[in-house]
């Protein structure tokens, strides 16, 4: 099978750092080419996955322009996919099109009579609604999570293919680290992962806490100070910076509870692991849950509310803790000791490697294939 593996423009695969859609098409690349899959990967110049051909428009990633006003950054996502639509045209020998690039990807691809195509949903199904009220019927989709699908608008709901969980490399990897006394918060900082929540919570138990992951691109606290002191700054009113600065750093104190900024491959794996819980007091329903998925593969037990993808991720009383509200979420932090690592460990093994990902996400191929117009003509 040849696919072309739609990543977008926006950062390098894999990525430098943050980055959830880049790191699921990197942990999928490999996989699918271990078992005879033949990739062609857009996405930018400097993405260092071997693959077999690797196209782009951009050298390097535009995630930094994503902060721009929208007449400044609309042609970006639209000059990638353009690239894409002259590779289909130009050639018949792709089977089918793997698809992560939000509304301009389907957008595009619906137009051409070209290779079917399967369209990943990462993220709220809520933000397009008009899009996705009127969505392509030649375009399969599949979802991250069950969750996440049946809340989709009905045209979605009727592409969709199932839904494959995200998975992580970490799985079955085995990394063992002296675990401590810290809980940690691992993500990008906004008011949906509620940083404020597990701070406030911490600070009421005396518990140490780090926060770790960029704010609005931000990834060091000398950046943020940056930012924060200097009201022309075109970050300075952004809603995470002022999230940060208003709502989560009135809890931070330097010592019991941090936020380090953006930590990446070694360093952020053990910083990770050596966490007595990961907390995720998310204020939406999250679709993926990724750090999620890399707590379980650490052996750190994920404590969080129970909405979005948690439910279908986290077995409660076995694997973690779910609660309904803040008042239980802090009952459970404190009981986290009773959750066996090794249990966390083995369940993401199970359920969320990379191996289990790629054949999930080959038998969806097959079946986007088979009920594509391409097949049936």
């Amino acid at each position: 099978m040849n696919i072309l593996l739609n990543a977008g423009p926006w950062l390098p695969v894999p990525p430098p750092g943050y980055g959830g859609i880049e790191n699921v098409v990197a942990t999928l690349i490999p996989e699918l080419r271990a078992r005879g899959v033949r990739v062609v990967l857009a996405s930018v110049g400097t993405s260092a996955i071997e693959v077999d051909e690797l196209i782009s428009v951009y050298a390097d990633g535009q995630f930094p322009h994503l902060q721009k006003p929208y007449n400044q950054v609309m042609g970006i996502a639209h000059a990638h996919q353009a690239r894409v639509a002259e590779e289909l045209r130009r050639r018949d020998d792709i089977d089918l099109v793997h698809d992560h690039l939000e509304v301009v990807g389907p957008g595009v691809l619906a137009a051409l009579d070209g290779p079917p195509v399967l369209h990943t949903l990462h993220w709220d199904l809520h933000k397009h609604a008009a899009f996705y009220d009127s969505f392509p019927h030649k375009i399969a989709v599949n979802g991250v999570s069950h969750s996440q699908l049946a809340r989709a608008p009905e045209a979605l709901r009727r592409a969709a293919l199932g839904a494959v969980h995200l998975a992580t490399p970490l799985a079955g990897t085995g990394l063992r680290v002296e675990r401590g006394e810290h809980l940690v918060v691992m993500g990008r900082v906004c008011g949906l992962k509620g940083q404020h929540v597990a701070a406030r919570i911490c600070q009421k138990l005396d518990l140490p806490l780090t926060l770790a992951g960029p704010v609005s691109g931000l990834d060091t606290p000398a950046e943020l100070e940056a930012v924060a002191q200097d009201p022309s700054h075109p970050l300075y009113g952004h809603p995470d910076v002022r999230y940060l600065v208003d709502h989560v750093s009135t809890y931070l104190d330097g010592d019991r509870a941090t936020w380090i900024g953006s930590v990446g491959g070694e360093d952020r794996d053990r910083l990770y692991a050596s966490a007595r819980a990961s907390l995720f007091p998310i204020q939406w329903d999250e679709p993926g849950g990724t750090a999620v998925v890399e707590a379980l593969a650490l052996g750190v037990p994920p404590v969080g509310l129970r909405r979005g993808c948690l439910p279908e991720i986290i077995d409660h009383g076995r694997t973690g803790f779910l609660a309904d509200t803040e008042e239980e979420l802090a009952e459970w932090i404190l009981r986290v000791d009773e959750i066996d690592p090794e249990e966390c460990r083995r369940e993401a093994a199970r359920r969320f490697s990379p191996a289990v990902m790629a054949e999930r996400y080959l038998e969806l191929y097959e079946r986007a294939i088979r009920r594509s117009p391409v097949a049936a003509r």
